[in-house]
Protein backbone atom coordinates (compact mmCIF):
# COMPACT_ATOMS: atom_id res chain seq x y z
CA UNK A 1 0.00 0.00 0.00
CA UNK A 2 2.59 2.55 0.92
CA UNK A 3 4.62 1.52 -2.52
CA UNK A 4 1.17 2.58 -4.35
CA UNK A 5 0.88 6.12 -2.25
CA UNK A 6 4.80 6.37 -2.85
CA UNK A 7 4.10 6.01 -6.50
CA UNK A 8 1.25 8.02 -7.15
CA UNK A 9 3.10 10.82 -5.46
CA UNK A 10 6.11 10.39 -7.51
CA UNK A 11 3.76 10.61 -10.52
CA UNK A 12 1.64 13.74 -9.45
CA UNK A 13 5.04 15.47 -8.97
CA UNK A 14 6.24 14.64 -12.21
CA UNK A 15 2.79 15.71 -13.84
CA UNK A 16 2.73 19.40 -11.41
CA UNK A 17 6.56 19.58 -13.06
CA UNK A 18 5.45 19.33 -16.50
CA UNK A 19 3.02 21.67 -16.00
CA UNK A 20 4.44 24.30 -14.43
CA UNK A 21 5.92 27.06 -16.30
CA UNK A 22 9.20 28.27 -16.59
CA UNK A 23 10.30 30.84 -13.73
CA UNK A 24 12.47 34.54 -14.95
CA UNK A 25 14.46 33.28 -11.93
CA UNK A 26 15.13 29.83 -13.80
CA UNK A 27 16.01 31.32 -16.74
CA UNK A 28 18.51 33.84 -15.04
CA UNK A 29 19.97 30.70 -13.09
CA UNK A 30 20.45 28.74 -15.87
CA UNK A 31 21.45 31.42 -18.29
CA UNK A 32 24.32 32.15 -16.17
CA UNK A 33 25.76 28.43 -15.33
CA UNK A 34 24.71 27.94 -19.68
CA UNK A 35 27.51 30.49 -20.57
CA UNK A 36 30.94 29.95 -21.46
CA UNK A 37 32.56 32.66 -19.51
CA UNK A 38 31.34 30.84 -15.84
CA UNK A 39 33.81 28.92 -16.93
CA UNK A 40 36.42 31.83 -16.28
CA UNK A 41 35.47 31.29 -12.47
CA UNK A 42 37.47 28.03 -12.22
CA UNK A 43 40.44 29.54 -14.66
CA UNK A 44 40.67 31.95 -12.13
CA UNK A 45 40.78 30.15 -9.12
CA UNK A 46 43.21 27.35 -10.62
CA UNK A 47 45.56 30.90 -11.27
CA UNK A 48 45.27 32.35 -8.03
CA UNK A 49 46.03 28.56 -6.24
CA UNK A 50 49.35 28.07 -8.40
CA UNK A 51 50.79 31.47 -7.62
CA UNK A 52 50.30 31.34 -4.17
CA UNK A 53 51.95 27.49 -4.26
CA UNK A 54 54.74 29.48 -5.87
CA UNK A 55 55.05 32.26 -3.12
CA UNK A 56 54.67 29.97 -0.46
CA UNK A 57 57.57 27.58 -1.18
CA UNK A 58 59.85 30.50 -0.99
CA UNK A 59 59.69 29.76 3.19
CA UNK A 60 61.17 26.29 1.93
CA UNK A 61 64.89 25.65 2.13
CA UNK A 62 66.35 27.28 -1.11
CA UNK A 63 69.06 24.76 -2.33
CA UNK A 64 71.71 25.98 -4.40
CA UNK A 65 74.20 23.58 -6.10
CA UNK A 66 77.40 25.32 -7.78
CA UNK A 67 80.49 24.57 -9.31
CA UNK A 68 83.84 26.03 -10.74
CA UNK A 69 87.31 25.67 -11.88
CA UNK A 70 89.96 28.68 -11.94
CA UNK A 71 92.91 29.54 -12.87
CA UNK A 72 94.93 32.62 -11.66
CA UNK A 73 97.68 34.11 -12.15
CA UNK A 74 98.93 34.16 -8.81
CA UNK A 75 98.56 32.48 -5.24
CA UNK A 76 98.85 33.10 -2.08
CA UNK A 77 102.55 32.84 -0.25
CA UNK A 78 104.32 33.71 2.84
CA UNK A 79 107.19 36.00 2.46
CA UNK A 80 110.68 34.97 3.12
CA UNK A 81 111.55 37.51 5.60
CA UNK A 82 108.24 35.66 8.01
CA UNK A 83 109.09 32.51 7.00
CA UNK A 84 113.16 33.29 8.49
CA UNK A 85 111.62 34.96 11.34
CA UNK A 86 109.44 31.82 12.12
CA UNK A 87 112.69 29.65 11.89
CA UNK A 88 114.72 31.95 13.86
CA UNK A 89 111.44 31.69 16.84
CA UNK A 90 111.35 28.00 16.36
CA UNK A 91 114.60 27.15 15.41
CA UNK A 92 114.08 24.41 12.89
CA UNK A 93 113.65 25.52 9.07
CA UNK A 94 110.05 26.74 7.78
CA UNK A 95 109.00 26.06 4.20
CA UNK A 96 105.54 26.55 2.80
CA UNK A 97 104.54 24.22 -0.13
CA UNK A 98 103.38 26.14 -3.03
CA UNK A 99 99.64 26.65 -4.06
CA UNK A 100 98.52 25.74 -7.62
CA UNK A 101 96.98 28.32 -9.78
CA UNK A 102 94.13 26.13 -11.13
CA UNK A 103 91.57 25.69 -8.20
CA UNK A 104 88.22 23.53 -8.42
CA UNK A 105 85.20 23.88 -5.82
CA UNK A 106 81.85 21.80 -5.72
CA UNK A 107 79.51 23.09 -3.45
CA UNK A 108 76.09 23.28 -2.10
CA UNK A 109 74.11 25.70 0.09
CA UNK A 110 71.32 25.47 1.77
CA UNK A 111 69.23 28.86 3.07
CA UNK A 112 66.44 28.83 5.19
CA UNK A 113 64.46 32.09 5.21
CA UNK A 114 63.98 33.64 8.55
CA UNK A 115 62.16 36.89 7.89
CA UNK A 116 61.57 38.62 5.26
CA UNK A 117 59.66 42.02 6.85
CA UNK A 118 56.39 40.51 5.61
CA UNK A 119 56.75 40.63 1.59
CA UNK A 120 55.17 36.86 0.82
CA UNK A 121 52.30 37.90 2.95
CA UNK A 122 52.31 40.82 1.06
CA UNK A 123 52.54 39.23 -2.00
CA UNK A 124 49.79 36.91 -0.69
CA UNK A 125 46.83 39.21 -0.18
CA UNK A 126 47.84 40.81 -3.64
CA UNK A 127 47.69 37.95 -5.66
CA UNK A 128 44.39 37.30 -3.60
CA UNK A 129 43.12 40.07 -4.50
CA UNK A 130 44.29 40.10 -7.93
CA UNK A 131 41.86 36.85 -8.41
CA UNK A 132 38.91 38.61 -6.77
CA UNK A 133 39.64 41.83 -9.04
CA UNK A 134 39.53 39.43 -12.30
CA UNK A 135 36.30 37.25 -10.62
CA UNK A 136 34.78 40.81 -10.20
CA UNK A 137 35.62 41.90 -14.14
CA UNK A 138 33.72 38.18 -14.90
CA UNK A 139 31.03 39.22 -12.51
CA UNK A 140 30.36 42.38 -14.12
CA UNK A 141 30.10 40.79 -17.67
CA UNK A 142 27.92 37.86 -16.52
CA UNK A 143 25.75 40.54 -14.32
CA UNK A 144 24.63 42.10 -17.75
CA UNK A 145 23.45 39.38 -18.92
CA UNK A 146 20.65 39.27 -16.83
CA UNK A 147 19.21 42.43 -18.66
CA UNK A 148 19.55 40.15 -21.85
CA UNK A 149 17.52 37.63 -20.31
CA UNK A 150 15.06 39.74 -18.61
CA UNK A 151 14.49 41.40 -22.25
CA UNK A 152 13.41 37.76 -23.90
CA UNK A 153 11.29 37.06 -21.27
CA UNK A 154 9.25 39.62 -21.40
CA UNK A 155 9.21 39.83 -24.84
CA UNK A 156 7.97 36.45 -25.33
CA UNK A 157 5.35 37.38 -22.64
CA UNK A 158 4.42 40.52 -24.09
CA UNK A 159 4.12 38.46 -27.83
CA UNK A 160 1.62 35.90 -25.71
CA UNK A 161 -0.81 38.77 -24.76
CA UNK A 162 -0.40 40.37 -28.64
CA UNK A 163 -1.32 36.94 -29.77
CA UNK A 164 -4.52 35.99 -27.60
CA UNK A 165 -5.59 39.76 -28.00
CA UNK A 166 -5.24 39.18 -31.86
CA UNK A 167 -6.67 35.90 -31.49
CA UNK A 168 -10.00 37.96 -29.76
CA UNK A 169 -9.72 40.53 -32.62
CA UNK A 170 -10.06 38.17 -35.12
CA UNK A 171 -13.02 36.02 -33.29
CA UNK A 172 -14.92 39.49 -33.09
CA UNK A 173 -14.49 40.09 -36.45
CA UNK A 174 -15.56 36.84 -38.00
CA UNK A 175 -18.78 37.10 -35.98
CA UNK A 176 -19.21 40.62 -37.73
CA UNK A 177 -18.36 39.73 -41.27
CA UNK A 178 -21.16 36.70 -40.65
CA UNK A 179 -23.49 39.71 -39.19
CA UNK A 180 -22.64 42.02 -42.04
CA UNK A 181 -22.72 39.23 -44.87
CA UNK A 182 -26.49 38.50 -43.38
CA UNK A 183 -27.13 42.63 -43.51
CA UNK A 184 -26.51 42.24 -47.10
CA UNK A 185 -28.38 39.34 -48.06
CA UNK A 186 -30.92 41.35 -46.70
CA UNK A 187 -30.29 44.09 -48.75
CA UNK A 188 -29.64 46.51 -45.64
CA UNK A 189 -25.64 47.06 -46.73
CA UNK A 190 -23.53 46.63 -49.57
CA UNK A 191 -21.26 44.04 -50.50
CA UNK A 192 -17.99 46.30 -50.08
CA UNK A 193 -19.14 46.54 -46.34
CA UNK A 194 -18.53 42.78 -46.06
CA UNK A 195 -15.49 42.64 -47.90
CA UNK A 196 -14.10 46.01 -45.72
CA UNK A 197 -14.65 43.28 -42.64
CA UNK A 198 -12.85 40.43 -44.73
CA UNK A 199 -9.77 43.33 -45.19
CA UNK A 200 -9.64 43.65 -41.67
CA UNK A 201 -9.66 39.48 -41.16
CA UNK A 202 -6.96 38.93 -43.44
CA UNK A 203 -4.34 41.98 -41.62
CA UNK A 204 -4.97 40.21 -38.57
CA UNK A 205 -4.19 37.01 -39.68
CA UNK A 206 -0.72 38.66 -41.20
CA UNK A 207 -0.76 40.26 -38.25
CA UNK A 208 -0.45 37.15 -36.05
CA UNK A 209 1.80 35.18 -38.60
CA UNK A 210 4.22 38.06 -37.45
CA UNK A 211 3.46 37.87 -33.95
CA UNK A 212 4.24 34.08 -34.21
CA UNK A 213 7.55 34.52 -36.12
CA UNK A 214 8.95 36.92 -33.63
CA UNK A 215 7.73 34.93 -30.54
CA UNK A 216 9.33 31.61 -32.49
CA UNK A 217 12.67 33.40 -32.67
CA UNK A 218 12.59 34.57 -29.38
CA UNK A 219 12.57 31.47 -27.75
CA UNK A 220 14.76 29.92 -29.80
CA UNK A 221 17.35 32.85 -28.46
CA UNK A 222 16.02 32.51 -24.86
CA UNK A 223 16.47 28.12 -25.48
CA UNK A 224 20.12 28.98 -26.58
CA UNK A 225 21.21 31.09 -23.78
CA UNK A 226 19.43 28.50 -21.42
CA UNK A 227 19.71 25.67 -22.51
CA UNK A 228 15.75 24.89 -21.77
CA UNK A 229 13.45 23.90 -24.09
CA UNK A 230 11.31 26.55 -24.74
CA UNK A 231 8.66 27.02 -27.69
CA UNK A 232 5.57 28.73 -27.87
CA UNK A 233 3.72 26.25 -25.98
CA UNK A 234 6.16 26.59 -23.25
CA UNK A 235 3.99 28.57 -19.96
CA UNK A 236 5.99 31.71 -18.68
CA UNK A 237 5.12 32.48 -15.39
CA UNK A 238 4.48 36.06 -14.52
CA UNK A 239 7.29 37.11 -11.53
CA UNK A 240 5.70 38.25 -8.84
CA UNK A 241 7.33 41.58 -8.05
CA UNK A 242 8.62 42.36 -4.25
CA UNK A 243 8.02 46.22 -3.31
CA UNK A 244 9.49 48.24 -2.67
CA UNK A 245 12.57 47.76 -4.30
CA UNK A 246 15.48 47.78 -1.56
CA UNK A 247 17.80 51.15 -2.17
CA UNK A 248 21.02 49.43 -1.12
CA UNK A 249 23.35 48.49 -3.99
CA UNK A 250 24.77 45.32 -4.88
CA UNK A 251 25.78 45.48 -7.71
CA UNK A 252 29.24 43.55 -8.81
CA UNK A 253 31.26 47.15 -10.20
CA UNK A 254 31.16 48.33 -6.27
CA UNK A 255 32.87 44.91 -5.79
CA UNK A 256 35.66 45.67 -7.96
CA UNK A 257 36.35 48.89 -6.86
CA UNK A 258 36.51 47.90 -3.32
CA UNK A 259 39.08 44.62 -4.15
CA UNK A 260 41.21 47.55 -6.71
CA UNK A 261 41.45 49.39 -3.57
CA UNK A 262 42.45 46.26 -0.87
CA UNK A 263 45.10 45.42 -3.92
CA UNK A 264 46.70 48.94 -3.76
CA UNK A 265 46.99 48.47 0.27
CA UNK A 266 48.55 45.35 -0.17
CA UNK A 267 51.44 46.83 -2.84
CA UNK A 268 51.92 49.33 -0.35
CA UNK A 269 52.28 46.96 2.65
CA UNK A 270 55.00 45.14 0.46
CA UNK A 271 56.87 48.66 -0.60
CA UNK A 272 57.60 48.90 3.37
CA UNK A 273 58.07 45.57 3.56
CA UNK A 274 61.11 45.67 0.89
CA UNK A 275 62.55 48.18 2.90
CA UNK A 276 63.12 45.92 6.20
CA UNK A 277 66.18 44.06 6.14
CA UNK A 278 66.26 40.17 5.42
CA UNK A 279 67.10 37.23 7.81
CA UNK A 280 68.08 33.59 6.85
CA UNK A 281 70.55 30.77 7.84
CA UNK A 282 72.42 29.01 5.47
CA UNK A 283 74.95 26.05 5.57
CA UNK A 284 77.18 25.19 3.07
CA UNK A 285 79.30 21.94 2.31
CA UNK A 286 81.51 21.48 -0.77
CA UNK A 287 85.04 19.51 -1.83
CA UNK A 288 87.49 21.27 -3.43
CA UNK A 289 90.89 22.46 -3.76
CA UNK A 290 91.93 23.89 -1.75
CA UNK A 291 89.41 24.02 0.95
CA UNK A 292 88.70 26.14 3.81
CA UNK A 293 92.48 26.13 4.21
CA UNK A 294 93.81 27.88 1.84
CA UNK A 295 97.57 26.68 2.66
CA UNK A 296 96.36 22.91 1.55
CA UNK A 297 97.15 21.25 -2.11
CA UNK A 298 94.89 18.77 -1.52
CA UNK A 299 90.98 17.99 -2.51
CA UNK A 300 89.73 18.09 1.05
CA UNK A 301 85.94 18.76 2.18
CA UNK A 302 84.72 21.59 3.83
CA UNK A 303 81.69 23.32 5.13
CA UNK A 304 80.14 26.60 6.91
CA UNK A 305 76.80 27.89 8.48
CA UNK A 306 75.42 30.85 10.22
CA UNK A 307 73.05 33.73 9.49
CA UNK A 308 73.14 35.92 7.24
CA UNK A 309 71.47 39.75 7.46
CA UNK A 310 70.72 41.54 4.02
CA UNK A 311 68.94 44.60 3.85
CA UNK A 312 69.03 46.36 0.57
CA UNK A 313 69.14 50.37 1.22
CA UNK A 314 68.70 51.45 -2.77
CA UNK A 315 64.63 50.62 -2.19
CA UNK A 316 64.14 53.57 -0.32
CA UNK A 317 65.54 55.74 -3.52
CA UNK A 318 62.34 55.37 -5.14
CA UNK A 319 59.60 54.56 -1.98
CA UNK A 320 58.27 58.28 -1.68
CA UNK A 321 57.88 57.64 -5.87
CA UNK A 322 56.35 54.64 -5.80
CA UNK A 323 54.04 55.43 -3.03
CA UNK A 324 52.55 58.59 -4.91
CA UNK A 325 52.02 56.39 -7.71
CA UNK A 326 49.82 54.22 -5.64
CA UNK A 327 47.79 56.93 -3.79
CA UNK A 328 47.10 58.66 -7.50
CA UNK A 329 45.84 54.81 -8.32
CA UNK A 330 43.40 55.33 -5.05
CA UNK A 331 42.15 58.65 -6.42
CA UNK A 332 41.59 57.32 -9.57
CA UNK A 333 39.71 54.22 -8.35
CA UNK A 334 37.42 56.27 -6.12
CA UNK A 335 36.51 58.73 -9.12
CA UNK A 336 35.51 55.51 -10.98
CA UNK A 337 33.03 54.69 -8.49
CA UNK A 338 32.04 58.29 -7.45
CA UNK A 339 30.96 58.71 -11.46
CA UNK A 340 29.70 55.02 -11.07
CA UNK A 341 27.15 55.52 -8.28
CA UNK A 342 26.33 59.16 -10.02
CA UNK A 343 25.19 57.68 -13.38
CA UNK A 344 23.43 54.58 -11.33
CA UNK A 345 21.53 57.12 -9.27
CA UNK A 346 20.48 58.88 -12.60
CA UNK A 347 19.55 55.43 -13.78
CA UNK A 348 17.61 54.62 -10.48
CA UNK A 349 15.80 58.03 -10.96
CA UNK A 350 14.88 57.60 -14.65
CA UNK A 351 13.21 53.95 -14.11
CA UNK A 352 11.09 54.66 -10.80
CA UNK A 353 9.61 57.59 -13.14
CA UNK A 354 8.86 55.53 -15.36
CA UNK A 355 7.28 52.80 -12.91
CA UNK A 356 5.22 55.19 -11.31
CA UNK A 357 3.76 56.64 -14.62
CA UNK A 358 3.39 53.12 -15.53
CA UNK A 359 1.20 52.91 -12.52
CA UNK A 360 -0.95 55.75 -12.96
CA UNK A 361 -1.69 54.33 -17.15
CA UNK A 362 -2.81 51.39 -15.46
CA UNK A 363 -5.30 53.46 -13.14
CA UNK A 364 -7.21 54.58 -16.37
CA UNK A 365 -6.40 51.69 -18.47
CA UNK A 366 -9.34 49.20 -16.98
CA UNK A 367 -11.41 52.63 -17.39
CA UNK A 368 -10.64 53.53 -20.97
CA UNK A 369 -11.71 49.21 -21.83
CA UNK A 370 -15.00 49.74 -20.49
CA UNK A 371 -16.11 52.86 -22.32
CA UNK A 372 -14.11 51.54 -25.46
CA UNK A 373 -16.23 48.36 -24.97
CA UNK A 374 -19.76 50.26 -24.52
CA UNK A 375 -19.14 52.20 -27.29
CA UNK A 376 -18.39 49.35 -29.75
CA UNK A 377 -21.81 47.51 -28.22
CA UNK A 378 -23.38 50.92 -29.30
CA UNK A 379 -21.87 50.83 -32.86
CA UNK A 380 -23.02 46.63 -33.33
CA UNK A 381 -26.55 47.82 -32.15
CA UNK A 382 -26.25 50.80 -34.52
CA UNK A 383 -24.96 48.69 -37.37
CA UNK A 384 -28.12 46.27 -37.36
CA UNK A 385 -30.22 49.90 -37.31
CA UNK A 386 -28.35 51.01 -40.35
CA UNK A 387 -27.30 54.24 -38.29
CA UNK A 388 -23.78 53.68 -38.92
CA UNK A 389 -21.67 52.74 -41.54
CA UNK A 390 -19.58 49.58 -41.13
CA UNK A 391 -16.48 51.36 -41.47
CA UNK A 392 -17.06 53.17 -38.36
CA UNK A 393 -18.12 50.04 -36.65
CA UNK A 394 -14.31 48.73 -37.44
CA UNK A 395 -12.90 51.93 -35.91
CA UNK A 396 -14.92 51.08 -32.87
CA UNK A 397 -13.70 47.77 -32.79
CA UNK A 398 -9.86 48.63 -33.67
CA UNK A 399 -10.33 51.48 -30.47
CA UNK A 400 -11.67 48.46 -28.07
CA UNK A 401 -8.51 46.38 -29.30
CA UNK A 402 -6.03 49.05 -28.82
CA UNK A 403 -6.91 49.95 -25.49
CA UNK A 404 -6.93 46.17 -24.94
CA UNK A 405 -3.00 46.29 -26.03
CA UNK A 406 -2.28 48.93 -24.34
CA UNK A 407 -3.03 47.43 -21.11
CA UNK A 408 -1.46 44.42 -21.67
CA UNK A 409 1.61 46.38 -22.92
CA UNK A 410 1.46 48.99 -19.61
CA UNK A 411 1.19 45.17 -16.97
CA UNK A 412 4.34 44.24 -19.06
CA UNK A 413 6.24 47.00 -19.20
CA UNK A 414 5.69 47.81 -15.27
CA UNK A 415 7.06 44.70 -14.21
CA UNK A 416 10.54 45.32 -17.01
CA UNK A 417 10.90 48.89 -15.42
CA UNK A 418 10.29 47.14 -11.99
CA UNK A 419 12.90 44.78 -12.96
CA UNK A 420 15.49 47.35 -14.10
CA UNK A 421 14.84 48.69 -10.67
CA UNK A 422 16.33 45.05 -9.04
CA UNK A 423 19.11 45.14 -12.02
CA UNK A 424 19.98 48.53 -10.83
CA UNK A 425 21.19 48.04 -7.52
CA UNK A 426 21.13 44.14 -8.10
CA UNK A 427 18.35 43.20 -5.91
CA UNK A 428 17.52 40.32 -7.78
Amino acid sequence: MKRKIWIGSLFLMLCFTQLSGITLDSCRIKARNNYPLIKQYGLIEKTRDYNLSTVSKAWLPQVTLGMKATYQSDVTEIPASLGNAISAITGQPFSMPSLDKDQYQAAVEVNQLIWDGGIISSQKRSMEASAEIDKQKTEIDLYALNERIHQLYFGIMLLNEQIVLQDVLLDELTANHKKVQSLVENGVALPSDADAVKVEMIQTRQRIYDLLSTQKNYCLILSAFTGLVIDEKTPLEKPVVNEPVEANNYRPELKLFAAQQLLLSNQEKALHASNFPKISAFVQGGYGRPGLNMFTTDFSPFYIGGIRLSWNLSNFYSLKSNLGKIELNRQQIDVMKETFLFNNTLERNQYQTEVNKLRENLKSDDEIISLRRNIKLAAEARLSNGTITVTDLLREINSEHIALQQKALHEIQLLMAIYQLKINVNNL
